[in-house]
């Protein structure tokens, strides 16, 4: 198990915003909750998009797992642009074996086969999603994207994450800010 909560917090465990503006598709209304970021980069899941080409008990199938009965309903997540074949699931922190990042107290991640195993026998963690790719950024890249007025962030919360309500998770993000997305500019500005 590795903890993110050593060191600097930067924005691990927020929940990255797109404004209204971003000019890259990928992220258009993206909400990403932030695994990891420190000074030599970052890492976050998109928690409001749904990977469309593969349903998660095709998944099981094709690595030789059984689909409980709770499995066939989960939807797999489009997690961002950066390796797209490789799966990692964003959990509730109830479930830690080897391999896990425990993000903070509530919430980590697994890129491990064994856990979409557990959640396949029922015996997983408590909350989860599945994700296919993830969002990357180097050094010193997401402080200036922020700086550039391309990404709002806010402490992340468990209904935010793992409620299946995908639609209204960007709005509902920005409300949590206590803004209007009306009122946001594209242009970043200089007190």
């Amino acid at each position: 198990m590795t903890d993110a909560t050593d060191g600097p917090d930067y924005l691990t465990g927020q929940l990255l915003i797109a404004m209204p503006n971003m000019p890259d598709p990928r992220f258009s209304r993206a909400v990403i909750y932030v695994c990891a970021h420190t000074e030599e980069g970052a890492m976050g899941l998109v928690v409001n998009r749904l990977f469309d080409a593969i349903n998660f008990p095709d998944l099981l199938e094709q690595l030789g797992i059984e689909a409980g009965v709770s499995a066939r309903d989960r939807p797999v997540y489009f997690g961002g642009p950066v390796e797209p074949a490789r799966g990692f699931v964003l959990h509730s922190a109830d479930f830690v074996r080897d391999g896990t990042l425990l993000v903070d107290e509530e919430v980590a991640v697994t890129a491990t086969v064994d856990i979409l195993r557990a959640i396949a026998e029922d015996a997983g963690p408590r909350r989860s999603l599945l994700a296919l790719g993830y969002a990357g950024w180097g050094p010193g890249q997401l402080d200036a994207e922020i700086q550039a007025n391309g990404w709002l962030h806010v402490t992340a919360d468990q209904s935010l994450l793992f409620d299946g309500d995908i639609e209204t998770k960007w709005d509902r993000a920005i409300a949590k800010i206590g803004v209007s997305p009306f009122m946001l500019s594209a242009e970043a500005g200089h007190a």
